[in-house]
């Protein structure tokens, strides 16, 4: 409450006591604000009708602050002719045309994607209102976004806090604990934790990729992979740079049993330049099997870089070019990943990457959490091509005309 930030976003638990502040906050600012209205927005206007407006009356009726209120029309009026509205997001033409001096959107995650942008958000410009975004988490949608660009300081005047039912002393630790060990675990991490992380993805888990040492990988011959999914390289601001897309490098050892060993996986949002000289160095390093790229425009922009690193380091290695071949992203990825995860097959060396490689996994597809990494790791089925036939069975060359090798 008395953190200075023009827009806050709060994550609460549920019981946490949010519905409480969120009222508090409402005929706070009612009183001090002599402007415009102050308003209320639940996902729906019975939810208003039925969170807010007795919330509204226990605490400010003791107080004699009521004057005037029309349950019907939700309306509140506060000494001095202050105006309290309370409307539901499914009806946002209601909102319309008002001048608001306070703005608490309760449980956002359940709003419609665009209600904030191009209904509410503009009823706050001509007094230079204030707003609170609360509520318990939902998955990755538009309030994990709101609440990422709170917390990382790139959205001016705005900042983020997570409470849990833990929080709350009012609620007894034993019903907490009785509720951990009743709900399934996602929906405890959810409701009482307040996770955006909790549900996760319909085709991936974090225990579909084993984590390894090299004392765990098995002494045997290894064929090397390296595969590239660029991003652009387009200048952007700060907002934009932390949402674009990085460059993803994905390099991986595949023994002869099929299993996909991920040695490493190298991403960052470069220029040309740096994208050329990470790839370079990788293949110096590794010495792959096979180099791949994904084929597009940006392909065609780091090749010159990259073809001018190679003359003056007099090192040339043969790129393939890497394709969709038609396919969505999403089936192309589970096509590629979904089987052999599941059966174990592919395996993570253990390092920093790790992390981020396996919450872009098991929040995948979601729109708002990035895929770089699996999408570069999906590439490798189209450059590793397993041989299943000892080579003392192939049969050899015969050329059928000896004169043109043919």
């Amino acid at each position: 409450m008395a953190d200075p930030s023009r827009f806050k976003v709060v994550v609460a638990g549920r019981r946490c006591g949010k519905s409480h502040m969120a009222a508090v906050s409402i005929i706070h600012s009612a009183l001090a604000k002599t402007k415009g209205v102050t308003m209320y927005v639940a996902p729906t206007q019975s939810m208003a009708r039925e969170i807010m407006f007795s919330k509204l009356a226990e605490i400010a009726h003791p107080m004699g602050l009521i004057t005037g209120s029309n349950i019907n029309n939700l309306e509140m009026t506060l000494v001095g002719d202050r105006k309290i509205y309370l409307k539901g997001a499914d009806r946002p033409d209601t909102m319309r045309g008002l001048s608001v001096n306070h703005l608490v959107m309760d449980e956002f995650a359940f709003f419609k994607n665009d209600v904030y942008e191009t209904i509410l958000r503009p009823t706050l410009s001509d007094l230079k209102g204030s707003a609170l975004f609360i509520g318990t988490p939902a998955g990755r949608n538009h309030f994990f976004e709101t609440y990422c660009g709170a917390v990382s300081g790139d959205w001016p005047d705005y900042n983020g806090w997570t409470f849990t039912t833990y929080d709350n002393p009012l609620v007894d630790p034993k019903e907490i604990e009785h509720a951990k060990k009743t709900l399934p675990d996602w929906a405890f991490a959810q409701e009482y934790c307040a996770s955006f992380d909790a549900k996760g993805s319909e085709f991936f888990k974090s225990s579909d990729f084993p984590i390894y040492t090299d004392s765990d990988k098995p002494k045997q011959p290894y064929q090397t992979y390296i595969a590239v999914d660029l991003a652009g390289f387009e200048s952007q601001g700060p907002k934009k740079a932390k949402r674009r897309d990085s460059s993803a490098m994905a390099i991986v050892d595949v023994d002869l049993e099929g299993n996909w060993w991920v040695v490493d996986m190298v991403y960052g949002q470069w220029d040309l330049t740096e994208t050329a000289q990470v790839m370079f160095d990788a293949v110096q390093k590794y010495r792959p099997t096979n180099f791949g790229i994904e084929k597009g425009i940006a392909q065609q922009a780091v090749m010159s870089p990259l073809q001018d690193l190679m003359r003056k380091r007099q090192k040339v290695f043969h790129i393939e070019l890497l394709s969709h071949n038609n396919q969505k992203k999403e089936s192309r990825i589970l096509w590629a990943l979904q089987g052999r995860a599941q059966s174990g097959s592919i395996k993570l060396k253990q390092a920093l990457w790790n992390e981020r490689f396996i919450d872009e996994a098991v929040n995948f597809p979601s729109p708002l959490v990035h895929d770089d990494l699996v999408d570069a790791l999906a590439y490798i089925d189209q450059m590793a091509h397993n041989s299943y036939f000892a080579e003392d069975h192939l049969d050899t060359w015969d050329p059928i005309d000896a004169a043109v090798g043919f």
